[in-house]
């Protein structure tokens, strides 16, 4: 029983496991037991969020994760808001966690977030997702966090958890 929800968790992309939108969650765990899964999930997210903070790269994970939850809100006022503070904290020339985006993108998020729509991020998340993919979470299955993740999950089997994202990724695309 407990395989069958490794075997689950490793044909869901890293795009599921650091999404909030709950529209693209629905449908995670229903034909396992949802409460394991779930927290499963935010184990997974939490460490790769420490595996990239000591990579000074925390910025990515956290700008993708501010996008997912901006593409939630539904009033114009908070979408305005929110997207002047994702602008100020991760994009924007000063931002203290500025994300790497081409000076085109930047631009282009710059003349949108004056009329915002919950689409204004996607071209910086997108770039941002493809940085982590490519380059952050294949030396985060390599790191002792994620190999400490799976020696505790099933001894001293080594489980590739979630290895099969790197070669399949169109899970809610």
């Amino acid at each position: 029983k407990i395989h069958e929800k490794y075997m689950f968790f490793e044909q869901t992309s890293m795009r599921a496991l650091f999404s909030t939108h709950p529209k693209q969650n629905q449908d995670l765990g229903k034909e396992h037991n949802r409460t394991p899964l779930r927290e499963l999930f935010q184990i997974f997210q939490k460490l790769f969020t420490q595996f990239l903070r000591s990579q000074f790269s925390e910025e990515n994970i956290e700008f993708w994760l501010a996008c997912e939850d901006f593409k939630t809100t539904e009033s114009a006022t908070k979408l305005q808001s929110k997207a002047k503070q994702i602008h100020a904290i991760f994009i924007d020339k000063e931002a203290p966690k500025e994300i790497n985006i081409d000076h085109s993108t930047k631009a282009t998020i710059e003349k949108n977030i004056l009329k915002p729509t919950r689409s204004c991020f996607d071209a910086a998340q997108s770039k941002i997702y493809s940085l982590m993919k490519r380059d952050c979470y294949p030396r985060f299955l390599s790191s002792d966090i994620y190999l400490t993740l799976t020696k505790r999950l099933c001894g001293q089997q080594k489980l590739t958890i979630l290895t099969h994202f790197v070669h399949n990724d169109n899970l809610y695309k």
